[in-house]
């Protein structure tokens, strides 16, 4: 989220990427990655995704984070339009444990109406032996990943020629599930982008560009389900799945997470992150499923702060930001019906 590959792919839906190179004193200097849009004529916000990074030798000192970010806020506004209502920002820092209590950000700092990114997630780390990996699943986990292939589910890198297939699948789990998703053509640029990427950038390792893959997994001619997965450096990240409603006894997720993770592990990949999580157990929760489904696969469950807002302009804040809590509360409503109504299974 803070590479010069997601600013140029937002860039092309309707994102002003500026690229910053943030000086945090003694302990050095990080880039930043600064994406903004319109909300209306005249009127803007900046989004910091992931960020701001901070240095590697930075104290772990929550209070001291919560007074740099005040201080790096205010410096950066000044290098930003004046019809910039806010600065939304997703800082990294993270606790870690299922039941630990997410960082604290504190004012003039406010919590955003609605997370742009997941700030809970399981992390699996892949620096051990497959074996090891499967040691921390649940048992009942890697039973379904074995019995997807023993009842013949096929599973292939389909990249950008399985995109309509993927397609079909991500409308069809929205339906079943009460989410939004983006149109295709949404899909296809974020291939064809990150191929370009590669090609334009040279100068790095072929390790530390984005190597963005989709994998399917079928069944005597039946699509059964589908990831996008992206790798960079040491990480990768499950971006987007989907699956079908048809032969859901055959486990098909299950071992497609599995064949994603081999694969990032061959990449040299020492991280997988399943890439959001509701914040905890919660059987009352519209994605409770979603919830038990990944923290199956093992792995540390982390809690970042989510997203949190910096006024510039407070009282066009404040009428954006109800309007925003508004539609989120909606939404959540619509899925919890149709949780309600059983026709979302995890």
């Amino acid at each position: 989220m803070q590479s010069a590959f997601w600013g140029s792919f937002k860039a092309r839906f309707g994102w002003n990427a500026r690229a910053f190179l943030a000086d945090w004193g003694k302990w050095g200097a990080a880039p930043l990655l600064v994406i903004r849009r319109r909300l209306a004529p005249g009127l803007s916000f900046a989004y910091v995704p992931w960020g701001p990074e901070l240095p590697e030798s930075f104290p772990v000192d929550n209070d001291r984070r919560n007074y740099l970010l005040e201080e790096f806020a205010r410096a950066l506004r000044y290098f930003l339009p004046n019809d910039t209502a806010f600065i939304r920002f997703d800082p990294p820092w993270y606790s870690q444990g299922a039941e630990t209590p997410r960082p604290e950000i504190k004012l003039p700092f406010v919590r955003s109406g609605a997370d742009v990114q997941p700030p809970d997630t399981v992390v699996i780390d892949l620096s051990r032996s497959m074996e090891s990996i499967l040691e921390g699943m649940k048992p009942k986990w890697r039973y379904n990943a074995r019995l997807a292939l023993k009842k013949g589910v096929a599973l292939r890198r389909a990249d950008e020629e399985g995109l309509d297939v993927f397609y079909a699948l991500l409308k069809e789990t929205a339906r079943r599930d009460g989410i939004a998703v983006h149109g295709i053509e949404y899909y296809r640029t974020l291939f064809s982008h990150c191929r370009e990427h590669q090609k334009k950038i040279t100068a790095l390792p072929a390790a530390s560009l984005p190597d963005l893959r989709l994998y399917l997994a079928e069944h005597e001619g039946d699509a059964l389900a589908a990831v996008v997965v992206l790798f960079r450096g040491t990480k990768a990240t499950y971006l987007y799945g989907a699956s079908s409603d048809k032969k859901r006894n055959l486990m098909a997720p299950y071992a497609l997470q599995l064949r994603a993770m081999e694969d990032a592990k061959a990449a040299g990949c020492t991280e997988y992150d399943l890439f959001g999580i509701p914040p905890g157990a919660d059987p009352s929760h519209p994605m409770a499923g979603l919830y038990r489904f990944k923290t199956g696969f093992g792995g540390s469950i982390i809690h970042r702060p989510g997203s949190w807002d910096y006024p510039c302009r407070p009282l066009v804040y404040r009428l954006f930001s109800t309007a925003e809590t508004l539609r989120k509360e909606v939404r959540t409503l619509k899925k919890r019906l149709k949780r309600d109504n059983g026709t979302v299974t995890s």
